[in-house]
C-alpha cells in the first residue's frame, strides 16, 4: 500500500513542476463592460473613469469536469483496487479559490485474499477463513480548490493549473460479503458500530490541469476521502483501530460552459497581476503627469542643453541659453544701455555705452534739444461699438449678458487707453433709479472680479433717460466717478 502511494506522490510532484509558458496579454479586454456583472458596473465605471484604483470583477464561466480512475480502498485487508467515475462543476470564488460540487461513483472488490486471523463473536466466518466483498458506493460532495501558481510576477496567464483540494462528502455504500468459495451475501457492520454506516467523509489531496484550449482542459487528481468507518470492507480486525478510507487517482476531462461573448475564462487560468504589468509596459490607462524638464534659470532653455546656467531672470538668451549681445561689444543684452553701439564708438564702458566723437555742428542741436519741453500728446481712444447689455426684470446677469461683456472685455483689455462710461437709464421714478444702478453695479462688478478690468477705468453713470433695460458701454478718455452710493437702497429689488 505504501509503495503505491509514494508512487503517485511521485508522479504528482513531476506534473507540478511541469509548469507551461503564459500569455503575455490580460486575458480580457478591461474596457469591455459587457463581461461585468450589472452589480458591479459602478465600481468599474469609476475605475474607467480613473476615480477609483481597482478594476471591477469580471463574470467567468464554470467548468463541467467528466473524468474515471481507479480508487483504492485503504482496510484492514490492504489496498483494494476498483474503478470509479466523477462529474464535476467547478466555479471560480477570485483567483485562487473555487468550490466545486461533484458526485462520484466507486466500485471496489477483495477476492478470496484476505484470511481470518481472529474470530469475532457473531460473526458468520472463523479464523483461516478466505473473505471476499464487494463495495459500491455513491459520493455527494463539494471541495474548495485552492489554485497554487495562477499569480505570477514573471509571466502572463498560466497554461497549467496546480491545485489543492479540501472538501467534504456523504457517501452511500452497499457492501457484499462472501466466505471461502460461497455466494455473496448483503453485510451489515457488526461491532463497534451497532449495524450503523458511517455516512461522512473528509477529502484532502491534490491535482494539476493543463490548458488545451480556451474551451477544454485535461486535469490529473490523487485524492484521500478519510472515513470514520472500519467495516468498509465487512470487517474489522482486532489488531488495527485505523478507520477505512479511498485513495483516488483519476483523469478528467474539464469544459468551461458560459458565453464567452459576456464571460472570461475561469478565473484560476487569468494572473491578476497581467493588468498591472501591462500598464507599465504600454499604460493605456494610466493618467501620466507631464513631462517637465529642469530649467534652473527659467531661460527657457532646459538645464541639458543650457551653456549658461546661470542666466539671470528675463535676460535675453540664444537657443544654447547663452545671452545675447547684439552689437557684439561684450555687453550682454540684459545690461547693455546700448543694444546698437556703433563701432566707430567702440570700445564701450561697463554699461556698453560706446563713446563716439561730436561733431562741432551737432553741439547747438543738442542744446536747443535739452532746452526744448516734450509735447505732451492727450491720449486717445480707438474704441467702437461697444455692445449693450440686456436686462429682464432685475439686475442680474443672464448667461448671454455674461457672454457679451467677457467679449466686450477683450476690446477693452487691447485698449488700455480708453476708459469705459457704464451708462445705465431709467429715471422715471425711484425705484427705476435704484434699479439702474443696480444693473449698472452688477456690470462693472462682473468686468472687475471675472474678467480683471481695473475698476479706475469704468466710469459709473445712471438714471439717464432712454431703455431702463438696457445698460450701454461707450469707450472715452473723459473722467468720472468709479463708484456711487446707491440713490435709494430701500427700494432695492429682489434678484
Amino acid at each position: 500500500m505504501a509503495s503505491k502511494k509514494n508512487i503517485l506522490l511521485v508522479a504528482l510532484i513531476v506534473l507540478i513542476q511541469s509548469v507551461g509558458l503564459a500569455q503575455t496579454d490580460w486575458g480580457w479586454d478591461w474596457k469591455d463592460t459587457s463581461k461585468i456583472a450589472v452589480k458591479n458596473l459602478p465600481q468599474h465605471n469609476e475605475f474607467l473613469n480613473n476615480q477609483y484604483p481597482y478594476p471591477a470583477m469580471p463574470r467567468n464561466q464554470w467548468e463541467l469536469g467528466i473524468g474515471f480512475g481507479l480508487p483504492f480502498l485503504s482496510s484492514d485487508f490492504g489496498n483494494s483496487a476498483g474503478f470509479g467515475g466523477t462529474v464535476t462543476l467547478r466555479k471560480a470564488l477570485n483567483h485562487t479559490f473555487s468550490l466545486r460540487p461533484y458526485v462520484s461513483y466507486y466500485s471496489n472488490t477483495g477476492d478470496g485474499t484476505s484470511t481470518i486471523v481472529s474470530n469475532i463473536p457473531g460473526a458468520n466466518f472463523n479464523v483461516g477463513d478466505k473473505l471476499s466483498f464487494k463495495n459500491n458506493s455513491l459520493h455527494f460532495g463539494l471541495d474548495v480548490l485552492t489554485s497554487l501558481n495562477t499569480a505570477s510576477y514573471y509571466r502572463g496567464n498560466p497554461k497549467v493549473n496546480v491545485y489543492s483540494i479540501t472538501g467534504f462528502e456523504l457517501y452511500s455504500a452497499t457492501r457484499q460479503q462472501k466466505v471461502n468459495s460461497g455466494a455473496y451475501n448483503s453485510f451489515t457492520s457488526t461491532g463497534g458500530n451497532n449495524g450503523i454506516l458511517s455516512i461522512i467523509g473528509v477529502n484532502i489531496g491534490a491535482g494539476i490541469a493543463f490548458k488545451m484550449s480556451n474551451r477544454t482542459n485535461l486535469a490529473f487528481e490523487f485524492k484521500n476521502t478519510i472515513t470514520n468507518n472500519d467495516y468498509l470492507e465487512t470487517y474489522s480486525s482486532p489488531w488495527s483501530n485505523a478507520f477505512d478510507a479511498w485513495w483516488y487517482s483519476g483523469i478528467k476531462l474539464n469544459i468551461n460552459l458560459g458565453n464567452p461573448a459576456k464571460r472570461v475564462q475561469p478565473l484560476w487560468w487569468l494572473n491578476p497581476n497581467n493588468y498591472i504589468y501591462n500598464e507599465l509596459n504600454m499604460p493605456k490607462h494610466m493618467k501620466l503627469p507631464k513631462v517637465v524638464l529642469p530649467d534652473a534659470d527659467g531661460d527657457g532653455v532646459t538645464d541639458q542643453f543650457d551653456l549658461e546656467p546661470n542666466t539671470p531672470k528675463g535676460a535675453p538668451v540664444d537657443s544654447h541659453g547663452v545671452s545675447k549681445d547684439t552689437d557684439g561689444d561684450g555687453v550682454p543684452d540684459y545690461r547693455d544701455k546700448e543694444i546698437l553701439t556703433l563701432l566707430k564708438c567702440f570700445p564701450v564702458n561697463n554699461d556698453g555705452v560706446g563713446i563716439c566723437p561730436e561733431p562741432a555742428c551737432c553741439k547747438e542741436i543738442r542744446d536747443m534739444l535739452a532746452n526744448m519741453k516734450p509735447v505732451e500728446k492727450a491720449p486717445e481712444c480707438n474704441i467702437a461699438n461697444l455692445p449693450s447689455v440686456q436686462f429682464k426684470g432685475n439686475a442680474k446677469l443672464s448667461k448671454a449678458a455674461q457672454t457679451v461683456l467677457a467679449n466686450a472685455a477683450g476690446t477693452i483689455k487691447a485698449n488700455p487707453n480708453c476708459k469705459v462710461k457704464v451708462i445705465g437709464y431709467g429715471a422715471s421714478s425711484k425705484s427705476a433709479q435704484q434699479l439702474s444702478w443696480e444693473r449698472v453695479n452688477a456690470v462693472i462688478k462682473y468686468l472687475v472680479e471675472k474678467q480683471g478690468i481695473s475698476e479706475s477705468r469704468l466710469l459709473f453713470q445712471y438714471g439717464n433717460d432712454g431703455d431702463s433695460n438696457t445698460v450701454d458701454l461707450q469707450g472715452t478718455t473723459d473722467s468720472g466717478p468709479n463708484t456711487v452710493p446707491a440713490p435709494h437702497p430701500n427700494l432695492k429689488s429682489k434678484n
